[in-house]
């Protein structure tokens, strides 16, 4: 079987984010950048789950632009046996990036397409659920266990009132949380064979998909910065800011 691994390049989780002046975005300068944690996972199980014989190939998929191919090579340090990045200067939104995958699905046909549930820069947790509708397949999101085996994936799966498990047929698609697992280190044998593993580039054009974006950022503003806390003498004088300077009690 093969599993296909869609990654995205974001800024580093470890990087204090910092808005451009002109407030039209994200500063992005001069800033580290990594692959999205939450799609390392991703990698990380894909790998698992060939070691234990399940999976015969991985391929990791990105869209972006060119420097997005440091982030593959990582993934190939990881694990994965080749890579395709679907090169564009397009701001990419949900929509299109599941668009994108689509067609690459329809050139690679996995078995199992593993995914982040979200990326750090814009929490949207829409592209793997997009890309389950476009492509009529099950999907398990949130997964904090995943077993394939019987043309069948049991994934345990976070939810608000705790752990639900549930069995979907392959081809489907997953998306990690991060209690899957714990993503390894790359080694720098690895890091170096990872320089030879194969590396295509594609464009939203020869796929065939229009990546316009559909939606406009109008500004971006840092959130607002908190107040210092203080002291009460008693409960009186606590309802009593409560009511004039909170005015969160009538």
């Amino acid at each position: 079987m093969k599993i296909l691994v869609p990654i995205k390049r974001v800024v580093d989780f470890n990087v204090k984010v910092r808005v451009k002046p002109d407030g039209t975005g994200v500063d992005t300068a001069n800033v580290k950048m990594s692959m999205n944690p939450f799609d390392e996972i991703a990698v990380e199980e894909a790998v698992r789950l060939k070691e234990k014989g399940v999976a015969t190939e991985i391929v990791a998929v990105s869209c972006g632009i060119a420097a997005c191919q440091e982030t593959l090579r990582t993934a190939l340090a990881l694990g994965a046996d080749r890579a395709t990045l679907v090169e564009t200067d397009v701001e990419l939104q949900p929509l299109a990036v599941a668009k994108l995958l689509q067609a690459i699905v329809a050139q690679e046909q996995p078995g199992l397409v593993i995914l982040g549930k979200q990326a750090i820069d814009d929490d949207a947790n829409q592209t793997g659920q997009m890309l389950a509708a476009l492509l009529g397949w099950p999907q398990a999101t949130f997964a904090s266990k995943v077993d394939v085996g019987d043309g069948r994936a049991t994934v345990k799966r976070e939810v608000d009132g705790g752990l639900e498990t549930v069995e979907v047929k392959l081809p489907a698609v997953v998306t990690t949380d991060l209690r899957l697992n714990e993503p390894r280190y790359a080694t720098l044998p690895n890091i170096m064979k990872a320089k030879k593993k194969p590396l295509a580039t594609t464009t939203p054009a020869t796929l065939g998909v229009d990546v316009t974006p559909r939606l406009v950022t109008l500004k971006v503003t840092e959130p607002a910065k908190r107040k210092g806390g203080g002291k009460v003498a008693d409960v009186k004088e606590l309802v009593a800011k409560l009511r004039t300077e909170a005015k969160v009690i009538a």
